[in-house]
């Protein structure tokens, strides 16, 4: 069994209720979203573009530190990642400590 921190079980939550989109393309095609994930793998162009989803959500954008997105989501190439419910964002952040760092 592995173990994954509050962070990500959060994360997972938001994949099961269909709270997220996962895919630069498809981050873009939501109206809202609350909190942007990029990997820390993703291409500096990929985290640019990232960072242009956030200002338009007018959301933070949060930045993995050692486990890569994809394993996060199980979801091969994964490297942006929105979540669209307020309150999972906001567990997601507050239990964030090692998993993720907010982009400025």
């Amino acid at each position: 069994m592995e173990n994954k921190t509050k962070a990500q079980t959060f994360v997972g939550f938001a994949i099961r209720a269909r709270k997220c989109k996962i895919g630069t393309n498809a981050v873009a095609t939501l109206k809202k979203a609350n909190l942007v994930i990029v990997c820390h793998t993703a291409s500096e162009n990929t985290k640019a573009e990232a960072d242009k989803l956030a200002k338009k959500f007018n959301c933070p954008i949060v930045e993995t530190v050692s486990v890569r997105l994809e394993e996060i989501t199980h979801k091969e190439n994964a490297k942006v990642m929105a979540i669209a419910d307020r309150q999972l964002s906001l567990a997601i952040l507050n239990n964030s400590e090692n998993d993720f760092n907010v982009r400025n």
